[in-house]
């Protein structure tokens, strides 16, 4: 028995070390968003500046004085910020005025010294943490970073022979006994502070003999091989002091922001107070759920304080004087933002292991704009619910997505993955992979004006009827939406009145072939079959691959891989990859700035013109509607300067929506463009391109009396050279040469 039990001995020996002196904790990687940056004349209104604060935890008070607070009175805030260490460097405190006058932010200055202040970085919102499987969150500090007064309360409360004893303290159960035996229950426990460290550190919380015996026996081992104060330091970063949801709050470090909102060098002794005396039941002494309690007991501990001489009698009462000052406990989800999240997860796995994301505490700074996320959640749960009661669909069978995207890197701002944003099961923007209906469209018309010799904006197409026959012997014969026939059309018409039968013959004359080369080339990485169907939308896409299409689009023709992360860093802040921009020229600048002035004429006057009943007059659209068969899918997509957005609507077990994609999808898209800060493009032709106004009768040259000019871009020397005048024989003679060019060129 005495051998059986020394290599049992040696055995938690072992055990002590190997993990005690190895990595002790698995720390999560913290994902923030992108910081909030002020400038005088930024596009931004006060309800979303208090509703970023929010995100930030930034509490509202009558008298902000400490970093991460600040007061309201109408348009006028008064911010204290807090200091944050970024990947290029540190940013202060800074006390400042912000005042804001409709959707502008009109002045910004230092509250003390009353100086204006270009520019001011808010520290990020942390949108998220990467768990190691047990979700047990902590924030390490060092035992000389801790103020003395915890150390002296720890042992005040929880340990008096601390100093004294070598892991077990017989005296410590001897005088528990005695008290609960006078108490008639337990009231006091005869653990000393290196028990409870081992029972958390190492054993479960099983109540039986043998795991009291092995706490004792690895106590004693502990004490032997490590000093007091590398004790004391595990236990102040172990200790479990609450849960968030699903989260488990362990040591001072982090408790102190959960509760207090402030890092732990900051408390006062009555917050210190009250953190030792949870310690002994964080869900029983709960100062949120139990004030009452909590306050009672945060009492005696400041009693025992002063009984030590730890505190004198006037520190005392002082401290006990104060009230609980625990800030409202926000969100409890692991994540507020669970689709923006998943994709995250999915790049960083390119790069990452698993276990180096759950467990090295690594800094990851996202592309996540808040206010922009906010907005199309908003959007999208509203006009999902209004077009359900408008179809009469029981509540929640309607269901979309949405993606916004920076024209300007690629960066993506926001993602919704379905009607709840909260629920983190489907991700309909990563994986709702549904046929796209007419957002193929430019694609087929971009491939036919990289032909730039053969077509023009106003090439005339036949939009009559069609019938295909398929390899298989059957008979094709594909429509337009309203089922008539438009005849010869100019191509800018054919695409912003998405004509099924002047597309398809388009798609045709190029060949499908070169329009799956462009596809691919705009960023549609999968496989595509070249069946005809596929000029009229089967092709299924999720709406973040609908972007990266997209996205080239906005961007002239440069292809930028989306991406959600911009830099990671260790736990030390020390720089551990970049995640730079990687652009490349797919497509010739000159047909691609022909598309998108189509494109704009969609959003103005074809199947798009109705997000202008939502966005100011003077943006600058271009966008596309896309409806699938049988009405089962909604899509818009619609870009301006500077931001790109995808929304997808319909039914999760594809029956049909009812809805097109102006009545479903551009609604959303609209009432997110509406509410977020946003721009025209600088509308600079390529050197290679021209503007001329058209007669949109003739589609030739408008005359001097023409009421129905049009300017559209020519790539130069394609332009018409032949005057309409407006009116008489000459017009008949224009239509009649415009005609003649569809059949002799």
């Amino acid at each position: 028995m005495l051998a059986i039990s020394a290599v049992y001995v040696v055995y938690l020996d072992f055990q002590i070390r190997s993990q005690f002196e190895g990595k002790r904790w698995a720390i999560p990687a913290k994902v923030f968003a992108r910081p909030l940056e002020l400038y005088p004349q930024a596009r931004l209104n006060a309800d979303q500046f208090e509703n970023e604060l929010n995100v930030l935890a930034y509490h509202r008070s009558m008298n902000p004085e400490r970093p991460g607070s600040y007061f309201r009175n109408g348009n006028n805030f008064r911010v204290i910020s807090r200091p944050f260490t970024f990947w290029d460097g540190s940013e202060p405190s800074i006390a400042m005025q912000v005042r804001f006058i409709g959707n502008t932010l009109e002045d910004l200055y230092d509250a003390e010294s009353r100086t204006p202040l270009p520019i001011v970085r808010f520290d990020p919102a942390i949108i998220g943490r990467i768990y190691p499987t047990h979700t047990e969150d902590r924030v390490l500090v060092k035992l000389e970073e801790v103020p003395p007064l915890l150390a002296k309360a720890l042992i005040a409360v929880e340990d008096r022979d601390f100093y004294r004893h070598r892991g077990v303290s017989l005296r410590g159960i001897a005088r528990a006994f005695v008290a609960n035996i006078r108490a008639g229950s337990t009231v006091q426990g005869g653990s000393t502070l290196t028990q409870q460290l081992v029972k958390n550190f190492f054993l479960s919380n099983e109540r039986s003999i043998w795991r009291k015996a092995n706490e004792a026996i690895m106590a004693l081992l502990l004490e032997w091989h490590y000093d007091k104060s590398e004790i004391m330091e595990a236990y102040i970063n172990e200790i479990f002091l609450g849960q968030d949801g699903k989260r488990s709050i362990h040591g001072f470090g982090l408790a102190s922001y959960f509760y207090f909102e402030k890092p732990l060098q900051s408390l006062r002794t009555d917050e210190i107070a009250l953190l030792v005396g949870i310690v002994k039941g964080p869900s029983y002494y709960s100062p949120r759920r139990s004030p009452e309690r909590a306050l009672e007991r945060r009492n005696l501990v400041l009693d025992l304080l002063v009984e030590q001489g730890e505190l004198n009698p006037a520190e005392g009462e002082a401290a006990k004087a104060e009230p609980l000052n625990v800030v409202a406990l926000e969100k409890s989800n692991i994540t507020s933002y669970p689709a923006f999240m998943d994709l995250v997860r999915r790049q960083l796995r390119r790069d990452y292991k698993e276990e180096d994301l759950n467990s090295e505490g690594l800094q990851i700074f996202t592309t996540l704009d808040p206010i922009v996320q906010y907005e199309s959640e908003r959007a999208l749960s509203k006009w999902l619910n209004r077009l359900g009661k408008s179809k009469d669909l029981p509540d929640s069978e309607l269901q979309g997505a949405s993606v916004v995207v920076s024209v300007d890197g690629g960066e993506v701002l926001s993602v919704v993955g379905g009607r709840n944003p909260q629920f983190a099961g489907f991700n309909r923007a990563l994986d709702a992979v549904r046929p796209i209906g007419s957002l193929i469209k430019p694609a087929v018309y971009l491939t036919a004006l990289q032909q730039s010799d053969k077509y023009t904006l106003v090439s005339p197409l036949d939009d009559g009827p069609l019938t295909l026959e398929l390899e298989n012997g059957d008979e094709w014969q594909p429509q337009n939406f309203d089922k008539e026939n438009h005849g010869m059309v100019p191509l800018y018409m054919a695409l912003s009145h998405s004509y099924n039968l002047s597309t398809t013959r388009l798609g045709l004359e190029v060949g499908l072939p070169a329009i799956i080369d462009t596809l691919n080339r705009l960023g549609v990485e999968k496989d595509i079959k070249p069946y005809p169907s596929l000029l009229l939308g089967s092709l299924a896409l999720a709406p973040i691959e609908v972007a990266q299409m997209y996205h080239t689009l906005a961007a002239g023709g440069f292809r930028t891989p989306l991406r959600a992360i911009r830099d990671v860093l260790t736990a030390q802040g020390e720089p551990l990859q970049r995640y730079p921009l990687s652009v490349k020229k797919v497509v010739d600048s000159e047909p691609v700035y022909l598309l998108n002035a189509a494109l704009r004429e969609t959003a103005r006057r074809g199947t798009g013109r109705g997000v202008y009943q939502f966005v100011r007059p003077d943006l600058t659209v271009s966008g596309k509607t896309g409806t699938s068969n049988d009405l089962r899918d909604s899509w818009f997509a619609g870009y301006t300067g500077d931001k790109l957005g995808i929304v997808w609507v319909g039914m999760d077990d594809n029956r049909p929506a009812a809805l097109t994609g102006s009545s479903g999808a551009l609604k959303v898209w609209g009432e997110i463009f509406q509410s977020i800060n946003t721009t025209s493009a600088i509308d600079t032709p390529p050197s290679d391109v021209e503007l001329v106004t058209i007669d949109t009768e003739t589609q030739l040259l408008a005359g001097s009396r023409c009421d129905s000019g049009l300017q559209l871009p020519f790539i130069k020397g394609t332009a018409p050279l032949e005057q309409s005048g407006c009116g008489g024989s000459v017009t008949e003679r224009g239509r009649a040469g415009w005609l003649d060019r569809l059949f002799n060129r």
